[in-house]
């Protein structure tokens, strides 16, 4: 896959066959649309186009709006769409100037004029231009008028669910990862760099890495114990992993700490990641260190008992 980052220098791609979004997630529903874009492509002998922005629309449209939380980093949806088979990803800056052209420049001047496009594959609810002015019957008609072909992919669903972003993002959010990863098509990940804590993990025998230096746009689970993998320099392992202010010692911030099965070393400053697998409770305040102890014992059982299971 290429990357591109500059319009003005998107050129000798033969036959583009396209479509845009933002992708955050590159969810079940985004692979339907390209798998079906990389089909067209094939039929076409044109290549595979995703069109998208950074950063997000909403970050510069409502930049007081601190609400937003994304699926995925630019690192991660790089990665999903590689493995998607996508021939270029071209990603543009995103600016107010760029909000307010009008759906019918936008395709004269940015989808003919600029990339050249041959084909549209878009999703079914897609919107463009000002105001979101442009839609489907517009773009059906704009198609015509400049020999671009365009194909609607209907709303995917799984378990008569439609997938989308927010559905996702809302699921995330109470801590239904079960419910995410069937509709993300994979476990949700959460990378970051382990710093130091105040080691209450270790008097308890339940050490932690505590994850730091998380994206700020990245969207955290909702507060509680969840069963995880995890990716470290040597390897892979299994681990129970807390999210939460940790009430039972008067916690003053959200942290987000794993306990990694079979490391015993000192992880501080390495690169971590961390992938959902399922929720295992949500956060309790317990009654001293002692109860919380023997929580976590059931916990790491109940987290054993899963991994067990699936293996």
């Amino acid at each position: 896959m290429q990357v591109h980052t500059n319009i003005a220098d998107f050129n000798g791609v033969l036959r583009p066959v396209l479509t845009t979004g933002t992708f955050d997630g590159v969810h079940t529903g985004h692979r339907a649309i390209l798998d079906r874009l990389t089909e067209r492509a094939r039929k076409e002998q044109g290549q595979s186009v995703l069109f998208t922005f950074h950063p997000h629309p909403r970050m510069v449209l409502f930049p007081a709006d601190n609400d937003l939380k994304l699926l995925s980093t630019q690192e991660e949806k790089r990665a999903l769409l590689e493995t998607a088979g996508l021939d270029h990803l071209l990603v543009v800056p995103f600016s107010r100037q760029f909000s307010r052209m009008h759906a019918v420049d936008y395709v004269r001047d940015v989808l003919v004029g600029a990339i050249g496009v041959h084909a549209v594959v878009i999703g079914y609810d897609h919107r463009f231009g000002r105001n979101r002015e442009g839609d489907l019957a517009l773009l059906h008609q704009l198609g015509e008028a400049y020999d671009v072909h365009v194909e609607e992919i209907p709303a995917m669903e799984v378990d008569h669910v439609k997938v989308s972003s927010t559905k996702i993002r809302q699921a995330l959010a109470v801590g239904d990862v079960g419910g995410a990863n069937e509709l993300l098509g994979y476990a949700y990940p959460l990378s970051g760099v382990v710093v130091k804590g105040d080691q209450l993990g270790r008097t308890i025998g339940y050490p932690t890495a505590n994850v730091g230096a998380i994206d700020p746009y990245k969207l955290v689970p909702g507060d509680g114990v969840y069963a995880v993998e995890v990716k470290l320099k040597d390897g892979s392992f299994q681990g129970m992993l807390y999210v939460g202010e940790r009430p039972t010692v008067q916690g003053q911030q959200r942290v987000v700490e794993v306990n990694i099965f079979g490391v015993d070393r000192d992880l501080y400053g390495e690169a971590i990641t961390v992938r959902f697998m399922g929720r295992i409770r949500g956060d309790i305040h317990f009654d001293g260190l002692d109860a919380l102890k023997e929580q976590l014992h059931t916990d790491r059982s109940m987290v054993m008992e899963r991994f067990q299971r699936t293996a």
